[in-house]
């Protein structure tokens, strides 16, 4: 089964460095709030429960942000988690915070590329990767990662935007690409990737509704953001509010129109996995 490929809008590395310095700007944080992922915590708890995830368990979250998830994780399930960020503010920032809410070793991070992990094969039971696989520049990679460092029978649980065949134009584009939209693809694309890695596929879920509170949220904010710049209160100057607004209004009608979609997919290593 071969991978669905889609030209890229610019070089890897640039696109890793654009994800890596949006995700770290207080512009991410201001418009997304600690949780990089729409439904937030709730859904990353929905996650854990669809992967069974005990004290003995040890996880893997891909691009773990801010760590919000995997600390959450980590206290609600009491496994160890490690959470791997390619840029390094958004690293140490987790690892300070894991230290002040007493984590230890159940909670750390480090930075690393999601295309090239340093782990030995078979080190974790499972692999979380929310909002994120959409971001890679090559997928196929990413999943074959998944599937080399999950122990047989382990599981991954990712959330992710899907979407239909076609997007308007303002959906488009870099912006578009590192705001998780650019790079969405419709479902099958993702059991694609994952069955191609050698993954069975599990459960999918839908979770529009999660999305749309999401880009609600993002829109009433980009407002506010608006008045407080109009008030110079507040200088955003990497922040282009018109190409912004204009972006979570076409989210939306995509949304209500079935073009963009959120779902949560979750996949195992079989006992017959053999490496890609």
């Amino acid at each position: 089964m071969n991978s669905p490929e889609k030209p890229a809008i610019a070089g890897s590395e640039e696109l890793k460095q654009c994800c890596s310095r949006l995700y770290e700007s207080d512009i991410a944080t201001l418009l997304l709030g600690d949780s990089f992922h729409p439904g937030g915590l709730t859904l990353t708890e929905r996650v854990g429960r669809l992967l069974q995830l005990t004290s003995r368990s040890r996880v893997l979250d891909m691009a773990s942000g801010k760590g919000a998830s995997a600390m959450f994780i980590a206290e609600r399930f009491g496994c160890e988690v490690i959470g791997i960020e390619y840029g390094r503010k958004n690293v140490e920032q987790a690892n300070d915070e894991s230290t002040r809410r007493g984590l230890g070793r159940r909670a750390r991070f480090q930075q690393a590329d999601a295309e090239s992990l340093s782990f030995p094969d078979a080190s974790f039971d499972a692999v979380i990767c929310e909002c994120a696989f959409c971001t890679f520049p090559d997928k196929a990679r990413v999943a074959s990662e998944f599937a080399r460092v999950l122990c047989h029978g382990g599981q991954l649980g990712m959330s992710d935007l899907t979407r239909g065949p076609s997007l308007p134009k303002e959906l488009d584009g870099l912006l578009a690409w590192v705001s998780c939209i650019g790079d969405a693809r419709p479902i099958e694309d993702y059991y694609t990737f994952l069955v191609s890695a050698g993954l069975s596929l599990e459960t999918t879920e839908m979770h529009n509704d999660a999305l749309v509170e999401t880009v609600g949220q993002i829109r009433t904010k980009l407002l506010g953001v608006e008045i407080m710049t109009g008030l110079k209160k507040l200088n955003l100057p990497d922040l282009d509010l018109a190409v912004a607004r204009q972006m979570a209004k076409s989210a939306l009608n995509a949304i209500q129109q079935g073009q963009l979609g959120y779902a949560i997919i979750t996949a195992r290593k079989s006992k017959e996995y053999v490496q890609r």
